[in-house]
């Protein structure tokens, strides 16, 4: 399949990687991929820069964001939750029409430091505001309810775990969990229609205190019923 991920952060690189591992044609997308290519200081989390990353991953093109998701059949919003709209509104509605859109930002706003609260909540969430700005693009909101390693990598917790969908279109979330299931989530739960991403964004504060108490990001939630 030719996917486009858009952002160069650890999850954009991280599921990058694996899909390109997978087989997937892959192209990562970024607003300037010259300025990106020529950082040579770690990003804001402490990640090497993109570069060092690009040089390991030779078959995974680094693009503008309207290329990459114009030669793509799916498109992954991997951006961090405050440039998600200004990112998909770069890359375009008409890149985005017909496609199936997974959504992995969460609305956190560390404008008042850490740890951040939500920007979107209670009555409304990122992923329904995705899905309005783009009303042709059928959009899926998951794995943001753990770190990019479990989101790739579920089984190096030695245990199961359970990750959501969320979405109006079944045949786009149909597809999602296809790709889910080959990273190795073997407990994919379909939570409804998009309104149900509100759930999985505020779950966010929970997961970030629970970072906190165990001192580590390698986590996740299992349901058991």
């Amino acid at each position: 399949m030719k996917i486009a991920v858009l952002g160069t952060g650890m999850v954009g690189r991280a599921l990058a990687g694996r899909l390109s591992g997978l087989g997937h044609d892959v192209t990562i997308g970024t607003r300037d991929p010259q300025a990106t290519l020529a950082r040579t200081t770690p990003d804001g989390m402490g990640s090497p820069p993109f570069s060092s990353w690009s040089a390991s991953h030779p078959d995974v093109p680094l693009v503008p964001l309207a290329e990459a998701a114009a030669g793509a059949e799916l498109v992954v919003n991997a951006t961090n939750g405050s440039g998600a709209l200004p990112a998909l509104e770069q890359v375009g509605a008409e890149h985005l029409a017909g496609k199936v859109l997974v959504d992995i930002s969460n609305p956190l706003d560390f404008s008042q430091g850490f740890p951040p609260t939500l920007f979107v909540k209670d009555t409304d969430s990122l992923g329904e505001q995705i899905q309005r700005a783009f009303p042709q693009a059928r959009v899926v909101k998951t794995l943001n309810t753990l770190n990019a390693d479990l989101m790739v990598d579920p089984a190096s917790l030695g245990a199961e775990s359970s990750v959501f969908v969320s979405g109006d279109d079944a045949a786009a979330k149909a597809t999602v969990t296809g790709l889910l299931e080959s990273f190795g989530h073997t407990d994919v739960i379909d939570l409804g229609d998009i309104s149900t991403a509100r759930g999985t964004e505020m779950y966010l504060p929970i997961w970030l205190r629970l970072m906190g108490a165990l001192g580590t990001a390698a986590f996740n939630v299992k349901i058991v019923r």
